[in-house]
């Protein structure tokens, strides 16, 4: 995407601390909850690793199931790779080499498509996409703000500092931090947890829109999601960066 010619697309990217923080069951609860309320969202994964699309396990596959998105998976998902490996690692092993143009061309007719786009990344901020390019620069060029999805517990406050800071160095805006509990039925045995947020904003200077609760994977659906994310999720603020007119 070329700034000087392109305008900024009407998206938000939700990025990680880290791999397995549960950036999917977030980033599908706001779109749920975003098309609830009458917005046309729609999700995008520009680069997954770790399974094949028609396994039901990717990313893109969960995406499009909790979120009820008539969408093709490899539409929502363009590169996709086996290897369970940072997208680099995995597209090389598939015999690609990911560029930035064709990640973004790759996702042009999703951005055309919908009022809105939640960009799910992979991984963290500094995971490589090719030997120039980070995902933190694949941000940076889509020229969208970053919602950033840590864990609930000990540790989060080092690991959202650190991965704030970055996306400042790159001057990409942050709307706020989700905290979530993942699929960490025990985590309300951390007691970190009761301060980990306040922390967060007292050391960041960013606002946590809220604690997203452990969830069983065999009762999750689009109107519990939907349920979860105004209950727990402060919305308005992701409305917002993505210029949505209340309803």
């Amino acid at each position: 995407m070329n700034k000087d010619n392109e305008e900024p697309i009407r998206g938000l990217f939700i990025t990680g601390t880290d791999t397995g923080v549960g950036k999917t069951m977030v980033t599908a609860a706001i779109a749920a909850a975003l098309r609830a309320d009458g917005c046309e969202a729609g999700v995008w994964k520009p680069v997954q690793s770790g399974a094949l699309l028609g396994s039901g396990e990717t990313d893109a596959e969960q995406l499009l199931q909790l979120t009820g998105i008539n969408e093709r998976p490899d539409a929502v998902a363009p590169f996709t790779f086996e290897a369970p490996l940072a997208p680099m690692l995995a597209a090389r092993q598939a015999g690609v080499t990911l560029t930035m143009q064709e990640l973004i061309a790759a996702g042009k007719p999703l951005m055309e498509r919908y009022d809105a786009l939640l960009v799910e990344g992979a991984g963290g901020v500094a995971v490589p996409l090719n030997d120039d390019a980070l995902m933190v620069d694949l941000i940076a060029e889509l020229q969208i703000p970053a919602l950033i999805v840590a864990r609930s517990g000990l540790g989060t406050i080092n690991h959202t500092i650190l991965t704030a800071a970055f996306l400042r160095h790159y001057k990409i805006p942050i709307i706020g931090v989700i905290l979530n509990d993942g699929d960490d039925p025990d985590i309300q045995n951390d007691p970190s947890v009761v301060t980990n947020a306040e922390l967060i904003e007292q050391y960041s200077g960013l606002p946590v829109l809220g604690r997203f609760p452990f969830l069983p994977a065999d009762e999750v659906h689009t109107d519990l999601l939907i349920h979860t994310a105004r209950k727990s999720i402060q919305l308005a603020p992701i409305k917002k960066a993505l210029n949505i007119v209340p309803q």
